[in-house]
């Protein structure tokens, strides 16, 4: 693919990164080297990457289906790959607004390119720092009613936050800003899997791109404080709200997520 104005090809982003392991095109070969170390070092990283994106999709189908939400903030959305937020939440209810943020000047591109809207909802975009709520949420209310619901999705975006107070700060403020009746959903990278952890620790000591940081269920289980859990409560990816049906056990992953409604 060709370069964009504003995007530095020579570091690594986690946004490419992951659109490599999903096997996308929206990458460079310095985000492949680095996707390709990570995979020798823990093969197990191309399951994760799938099975939380299936997460993501479960999730916005039971916010826009069942919990009735109509507002979504996708907070560190990636790359466009397949079933992206707006797409699966407008299936279900055609007139979904869903606000897209990312601080990757190719996720913009290709964003304004792809994520079109339904012509009962909206989509938008906004350029920011996950670190900077306060602008997000200011850009935000263009085109989201926070006076009404919002589900808040921080999806594997946290673990960019190395001190987990500043995190679970973040979260705080974020959730603060939604009205009763919202929901949190997120997950991360987790420690169970120790071969992750190094893997980890080896990538974020080479690749000159922001580090990643997994933290315990315990952790992650943190950024719900104060909200009410939906069942099953944070578990491995795969193990939320999987689909019924006759085929295989998924594999062990180590990443971890939940949803919640704010009360």
């Amino acid at each position: 693919m060709g370069s964009h104005p504003g995007v530095d090809t020579t570091v690594p982003h986690s946004a490419r990164i992951w659109n490599y392991l999903l096997g996308g095109k929206d990458n460079y070969p310095v985000d492949r080297e680095a996707g390709d170390r990570i995979f020798a070092t823990f093969p197990g990283m191309v399951d994760m990457a799938r099975h939380s994106r299936y997460m993501l999709t479960r999730v916005v189908r039971h916010l826009a289906g069942e919990a009735g939400i109509r507002q979504f903030l996708d907070i560190g959305t990636g790359l466009p790959c397949m079933d992206n937020t707006h797409e699966v939440a407008q299936r279900l209810a055609p007139a979904s607004r869903i606000v897209y943020v990312d601080n990757d000047p190719l996720v913009l591109v290709h964003a304004q390119a792809l994520l079109k809207s339904s012509p009962e909802g909206a989509t938008d975009y906004i350029e920011a720092d996950v670190r900077d709520p306060g602008a997000i949420l200011d850009e935000a209310a263009r085109t989201l009613d926070f006076d009404r619901p919002v589900a808040l999705l921080l999806m594997g975006i946290l673990g960019l936050i190395e001190d987990y107070g500043e995190a679970r700060s973040i979260v705080r403020r974020l959730t603060a800003a939604l009205p009763s009746g919202s929901y949190l959903a997120a997950y991360d990278g987790s420690t169970a899997d120790p071969a992750y952890v190094a893997s980890l620790e080896r990538h974020n000591g080479r690749s000159g791109g922001v580090p990643y940081t997994p933290r315990s269920t315990d952790r992650i289980a943190g950024y719900f404080e104060g909200l009410e859990l939906l069942e099953p409560g944070v578990v491995p990816v795969t193990r939320w709200r999987p689909e019924p049906g006759p085929w295989p056990e998924p594999p062990p992953v180590s990443c971890a997520g939940g949803a919640a409604r704010k009360p």
